[in-house]
């Protein structure tokens, strides 16, 4: 039975004296203080979803632009063997810029299928817990992706 609702049925069912008055109002203050108490932290998680999502976003919009440069640095890779097979420098860094453009686009989708909404069951303490990780994780996966980007623009020009 719910604090708020033994209360209502001491007052409706029984005279009103100063000591039961006072007993159901400190009853009354500390529910309101445990449920204020608790808004601070979820407000505070709900805004690092919010972050999280935004960090996501940021990014997301680029991964057509990572596949597209993979498949540019493996064409220049194919065609400077083409033309000369002994320049394994040139070939070799064509090939491993692909292989990192690759990786950001893999770690986006990584980081997304293991990604939860999921709340139910949890403390808001290890729902921050959670989202911290998480923060962390989605911040590597955008600078992964921007730093494969720079390096594709450097090693890319036309």
């Amino acid at each position: 039975m719910s604090p708020v609702y033994f209360l209502i049925l001491n007052l409706v069912n029984q005279p009103l004296t100063p000591m039961k008055l006072f007993s159901a109002s400190l009853m009354l203050l500390l529910s309101f203080l445990v449920l204020a108490c608790a808004n601070p932290l979820i407000e505070a998680n709900k805004e690092m979803r919010a972050q999280i999502i935004g960090v996501h976003d940021e990014v997301m919009p680029k991964i057509g632009e990572l596949m597209a440069l993979e498949k540019k640095a493996l064409a220049n890779a194919d065609s400077l063997f083409a033309q000369d097979s002994t320049a394994t420098t040139e070939i070799e860094g064509m090939r491993t810029l692909a292989a990192k453009l690759n990786q950001a686009h893999e770690g986006m989708f990584i980081w997304m299928r293991q990604y939860s909404l999921e709340e139910e069951g949890k403390t808001p303490e290890e729902i921050k817990t959670y989202l911290d990780e998480q923060l962390v994780k989605v911040n590597q996966v955008n600078a992964d992706i921007k730093a494969a980007l720079e390096q594709a623009g450097t090693q890319l020009k036309d």
